[in-house]
């Protein structure tokens, strides 16, 4: 199996680059999604969460409110640090457990493992490569503003409370710069998987032992 860590600060365009790895072969794991999955009512999750925050935190119909949520932690990094304290721990191992299947049912998978929070969180499968997507501030807010709906302040506040694009590029193997067009950003992704498809070749080929 081949494991790619993929990150990137908000509206940077790292599902456009998992989107064409994809078209390409590969497995496709979100992080956001398993978050999701993770604090699913009658989860024991969700009940830390719950216990932690408050039964405010919950809808009437039992599932979490992620914009009450999201507007509690926002700007307390203390609260912040508590829900990821709960959070971060279970999508770990729900996301290793996917992982360990993808490589059951095809030895030779590429799995891309989409983390936004890769360097906040500190995950640490064991990646054969990390690939940060990168595009200047500017870019990312245009796209919250006009993708997304954003007012601009809301947007800049967004990109603002991220890990800075320095830090992400210093555990990255590959950034791909996706300051410019979709084309642009795409023919980068399928270089990637021509250097990706090399790698497992020549791991194939290597004398074991």
């Amino acid at each position: 199996m081949y494991l790619i860590g993929l990150t990137g600060g908000i509206a940077s365009g790292k599902s456009t680059v998992a989107r064409r790895l994809v078209e390409h072969g590969a497995i496709h794991l979100d992080a956001d999604q398993l978050a999701r999955r993770v604090v699913e009512p009658g989860s024991t999750c969700l009940q830390s969460i719950v216990d932690e925050f408050g039964q405010g935190v919950l809808r009437p119909d039992g599932t979490l409110d992620r914009q009450r949520l999201g507007e509690l932690v926002f700007r307390d990094e203390g609260a912040r640090a508590r829900l990821n304290a709960i959070v971060h721990p279970a999508v770990r191992e729900l996301s290793g457990r996917l992982i360990a299947k993808a490589e059951e049912e095809d030895p030779q998978a590429v799995v891309v493992y989409d983390v936004p929070l890769l360097v906040e969180a500190q995950v640490d499968h064991p990646f054969d490569l990390v690939v940060v997507t990168s595009a200047p501030k500017r870019a990312q807010v245009k796209r919250l503003v006009e993708e997304r709906g954003l007012d601009p302040i809301q947007a800049e506040a967004r990109v603002d409370a991220q890990v800075s694009d320095e830090e992400r590029r210093a555990v990255a193997d590959v950034v791909i710069d996706t300051g410019g067009t979709i084309a642009h950003t795409m023919s980068q992704a399928d270089a990637l998987w021509v250097d990706i498809e090399r790698a497992r070749k020549a791991a194939r080929e290597r004398p074991s032992g």
